[in-house]
């Protein structure tokens, strides 16, 4: 969306938030006030700092409603409550003349509070006024709200996956944190532009204060229900689907749809004017992305989401250089720093491409200055030592996944020391330093991304390139064809297979969807490979652009999301899940535009990576090419996927409202599970240096070419080379 112009019209700088106070004195608005069922517990849990208590009898949420900068009176406005078991109204009024209105409620449980009001048959507005404790954001309720079309814009796209077009529903913490960012993007007690969108990250740095004031726009197209409302819910159909009935509809569908007649909706946003800064040229498509900074996140290079929903991020470099960083950022949901971040100590010492959260909820994260891994308790005390742990050999260790059984997996991408060309895997058995082993196999080849899958086995990406030459061919563009593969690694830490295809080409991320299926992007030849679980080649879908593709994640409706390095960009593609594309769609589909999406906010990435919300949030890894520049700040696309359950483990699902746990329980490490392989059996050996296969075969009794074809997927296809530390089987 970079070649979308703005009008450099300042909406009014909204005052600081007003600290939500649960209830005082309200003086009558003039409005019908209904009561809602009887009270229960205190809702929404224990209210911010400098707010009152809520009395028993309840609270009292009172506003005003305009549309098209005018109050609207005697129109509907309801309070509703959403969460893990429902939407429920609970309670309602009438505006008065002047468009206000007061409703008193008794508190719910948790979940959210948002207020909605129709006028006619298909303007609707609403805000958020409430958010529980069930997420990672603090709890807060308002007792004063604006509705108009800015918080109508802001309520629908951060809720847009917990909507179905009626009510806002769905499980903790994604709902609640959901409901919290989109203050990011409105003010509802103003009604006027957030506190986020308009500071210095943002504001006039991006198009998004445009595009929320555009689609502000499309929304006053139906103040009056009128041919201009007709025309926006016809250009707001998505092929295929229903046609929106109202204005809230009608966002959802640009939210789920973001390339939805982008020009013809831009051309009737025109004809209202109401809000500015607007777009003056077409988007590329109705994303609302923000950037979110913090003190030392600069070159962020990869993305895990804990529980709660908090993005935990390494850094390369320290701001404006090229020195290691020592710092990792924790962000809220929000985008705002917790966990006293960012954080230091530990032995971190540049944030290599690798982060992960285990079972109990500590964060995993290499160091490509020291070699060695860090690790931080889930509220950011460093566990590891001041130089970190080096077990395992380390040289630029990249990758890092988590299994079932608490083992911890790293590949070790720069090579075995004296081997550079090669790679192992390191292993910590239950995330014990200490039991460290080391996996090798002729089939890694600087192994760099890494996943595990629903089987327990491992799956790593061999990128061919060492650390020094992967850093030149970022400055410099494709050095021509390296090749690639892929290493399947089962649960028993022995070697299956290395998966070959010519369409990898220097493969770093990769990502598993939901049946069990890795999708791979090649960084030269800006393609992502499809493998079936059993290694088999699916399909090799071609980016239209080359965008030097580098990471990849899948939603919970199995769409892949592609992070753009060389071409600072996001794209996606339609993954397994046909029916969760637009018709006619097929696997791997590309649904974004063929360069993907831009924004002024997207710089060249790294990391993709979905949070429990449906917001996609990107790493900008690097601001310019030559010469080599950190980039600046994490960026989240609101609303814009399908929600993921975190820490992402082992494969993508979905959120669910109707179980009791919304997302599967994390495993109880098996002690006896999380072993080295078995080295000391009769039926075993352990290559040793000098050893060939006629020598060891002649040891025991049998022939190099039985030993060989017995070892076939160990060995690789060159029986003259045998490497240190491989275990071979006798049988």
């Amino acid at each position: 969306m970079t070649g979308s112009a703005v009008r450099r019209h300042a909406f009014r700088r909204p005052a600081r938030h007003r600290r939500p106070r649960w209830a005082r004195p309200v003086p009558a608005a003039g409005a019908a006030v209904a009561a809602a069922s009887a009270a229960v517990t205190l809702a929404l849990a224990a209210a911010p700092s400098g707010a009152r208590p809520v009395p028993p009898s309840g609270g009292t949420v009172h506003g005003t409603v305009t549309g098209a900068g005018q109050p609207l009176r005697g129109v509907p406005v309801r309070l509703w409550a959403g969460s893990q078991d429902g939407g429920r109204e609970l309670g309602r009024a009438r505006t008065d003349a002047a468009g206000a209105f007061r409703i008193r409620y008794a508190p719910p449980a948790g979940g959210v509070l948002y207020v909605e009001a129709t006028s006619g048959r298909r303007l609707r507005l609403r805000a958020v006024v409430g958010v529980g404790s069930g997420g990672a954001v603090r709890p807060r309720t308002l007792d004063r709200v604006t509705v108009d079309e800015l918080t109508t814009v802001a309520a629908t796209y951060a809720l847009a996956q917990f909507d179905d077009g009626r009510r806002v529903t769905g499980p903790a913490p994604g709902l609640e944190n959901a409901a919290a960012t989109s203050f990011n993007l409105a003010d509802p007690t103003t009604g006027k532009a957030g506190r986020v969108v308009t500071d210095g990250a943002n504001g006039a740095r991006n198009e998004t204060l445009a595009t929320l004031g555009t689609l502000a726009d499309l929304v006053s197209a139906c103040a009056t229900d009128g041919p201009r409302c007709e025309r926006l819910l016809r250009l707001a159909t998505p092929r295929g689907g229903p046609a929106p009935t109202d204005t809230v509809q009608a966002l959802l569908a640009l939210a789920h749809h973001p390339t939805l007649s982008t020009a013809g909706l831009y051309a009737l946003a025109r004809t209202t004017g109401d809000h500015t800064p607007a777009l003056t040229a077409p988007p590329e498509g109705w994303l609302l992305a923000l950037r979110y900074t913090d003190t030392d996140l600069y070159a962020p290079g990869r993305i895990a989401f804990d529980a709660r929903g908090n993005a935990w991020a390494t850094n390369n470099w320290l701001p404006g250089t090229h020195t290691a960083s020592h710092y990792v950022s924790v962000l809220d949901p929000t985008g705002r720093p917790v966990l006293g971040s960012p954080l230091s100590g530990g032995g971190m010492n540049g944030g290599a491409w690798g982060i992960a959260v285990d079972h109990g909820g500590a964060v995993w994260a290499p160091s490509y200055g020291t070699d060695a891994m860090t690790k931080y308790s889930a509220t950011g005390t460093p566990l590891s030592p001041p130089t970190g742990w080096a077990n395992g050999g380390f040289v630029r260790p990249q990758g890092v996944a988590v299994d079932q059984r608490g083992n911890l997996w790293i590949a070790n991408s720069f090579g075995l020391p004296g081997k550079p060309g090669l790679g192992s895997v390191v292993v910590y058995p239950h995330g014990d330093p200490a039991k460290a082993f080391t996996l090798t196999h002729s089939g890694l080849n600087h192994p760099f991304g890494l996943q595990i899958d629903a089987r327990g086995r491992a799956w790593i990406t061999n990128s061919q390139m060492d650390f020094g030459q992967l850093l030149d061919s970022r400055r410099a563009g494709t050095p021509g064809k390296l090749g690639g593969s892929v290493t399947l690694i089962g649960p028993d830490f022995r070697p299956r297979a290395t998966l070959n295809s010519s369409s990898f080409q220097g493969p770093l991320g990769l990502a598993l969807d939901s049946h069990g299926n890795a999708w791979v992007p090649s960084y030269f030849n800006s393609t992502v490979t499809e493998l079936r679980p059993d290694g088999t080649v699916a399909g090799v879908h071609r980016l239209p652009r080359t965008v030097f593709p580098w990471s990849i994640a899948v939603d919970g409706s199995d769409r892949v999301w592609v992070a753009g390095f060389g071409n600072a960009s996001v794209s996606l593609l339609c993954g397994e899940n046909v029916t969760a594309c637009p018709p006619g769609a097929s696997t791997g589909t590309v649904l974004s535009p063929a360069t993907g999406f831009h924004h002024k906010a997207i710089q060249h990435l790294t990391a993709v990576q979905i949070d429990p919300s449906g917001n996609v949030w990107l790493a900008n890894n690097w601001s310019a090419l030559l010469p080599p520049t950190g980039g600046v700040g994490l960026v989240q696309l609101i609303g814009a996927a399908t929600p993921v359950c975190t820490p992402l483990t082992p494969q993508p699902v979905r959120p669910t409202a109707t179980a009791e746990n919304p997302c599967p329980r994390q495993p109880t490490p098996d002690p006896s599970a999380g072993r080295a392989p078995d080295t000391t059996s009769p039926h075993r050996y352990t290559v040793r240096p000098g050893d060939t296969l006629g020598i060891i075969a002649a040891a025991h009794g049998t022939t190099w070419t039985h030993l060989y074809g017995t070892n076939t997927d160990t060995i690789g296809t060159d029986p003259d080379r045998i490497l240190p530390g491989q275990v071979l089987s006798l049988d």
